[in-house]
C-alpha cells in the first residue's frame, strides 16, 4: 500500500490479498469517461456540421457563378465553333490548351426587327421595368438559367420570386423594407 492507501500493483502482488476498488468509485470513473467522450463527440459533430454547411454554401455560390459565366460566354458571338486543343509544353509533360479559331461560317443575314405594337402605358412601373431588377431580367434574356438568377437575387438579400411575375407592380422602398423585415423574422425560425 502507498501513502494514500491504494494498493501498489506490480509483478509480485498477490491479488487475492488486495482489496477491490469500491463500486461507487468505479461507477464514478465510468460515468466521467462516458460524459467526456459524449461531449467530445457532440462538439466534433457540431463542428463538422458547420464546416459542411459552409462548404455547401460555397459550392452553391460557385455553381451559380459558373452558370452565369457559362451564360456570358455563350452570349459572345463567334465562339460557337472554337475548340480547345492541347499541345505539350517543351521539356515538360504538361499540356496547355490552345484555342483554335473557328472555321469561317457563312455570314448570317441580320434578323429584321419586328414592329412593336403600341400599348397604352401602365400608370405603375412593373418589376421588369424597375431599374433595381433590370439586371436580373437582362441575365435571363442572355440565357442564364433561372435557378442561377434566383440564387443571385437571394444572395443579394432580395425576394427571388420576383422573376415569377415580371408584370407585377414594382415594390416601393417602403414595401421592400417591410418584406425584408418579415422575411428576416420568418427565416430566423426556420432550420
Amino acid at each position: 500500500m502507498d501513502a494514500d492507501g491504494l494498493p501498489i500493483v506490480g509483478p509480485g502482488v498477490d491479488y487475492s490479498k488486495v482489496r477491490p476498488i469500491h463500486q461507487k468509485r468505479t461507477l464514478a470513473f465510468l460515468n466521467h469517461f462516458l460524459i467526456r467522450t459524449t461531449s467530445f463527440l457532440n462538439h466534433f459533430a457540431t463542428v463538422c456540421d458547420e464546416k459542411l454547411e459552409n462548404l455547401l454554401t460555397r459550392i452553391q455560390k460557385l455553381e451559380s457563378s459558373m452558370s452565369i459565366l457559362e451564360a456570358k460566354l455563350a452570349s459572345i458571338p463567334g465562339l460557337e465553333n472554337v475548340t480547345a486543343c492541347t499541345q505539350p509544353v517543351e521539356n515538360q509533360n504538361i499540356e496547355t490548351p490552345v484555342l483554335q479559331p473557328p472555321v469561317e461560317a457563312p455570314a448570317e443575314e441580320p434578323i429584321a426587327m419586328t414592329e412593336k405594337t403600341v400599348q397604352p402605358e401602365k400608370p405603375v412601373m412593373t418589376i421588369s421595368q424597375d431599374p433595381r431588377f433590370a439586371k436580373y431580367f437582362k441575365m435571363l434574356n442572355l440565357g442564364v438559367p433561372v435557378a442561377a438568377v434566383k440564387h443571385k437575387i437571394f444572395m443579394e438579400g432580395l425576394d427571388p420570386n420576383i422573376l415569377d411575375n415580371p408584370d407585377a407592380p414594382a415594390p416601393t422602398a417602403d414595401q421592400e423594407e417591410n418584406s425584408d423585415a418579415s422575411s428576416d423574422t420568418s427565416s430566423s425560425f426556420s432550420d
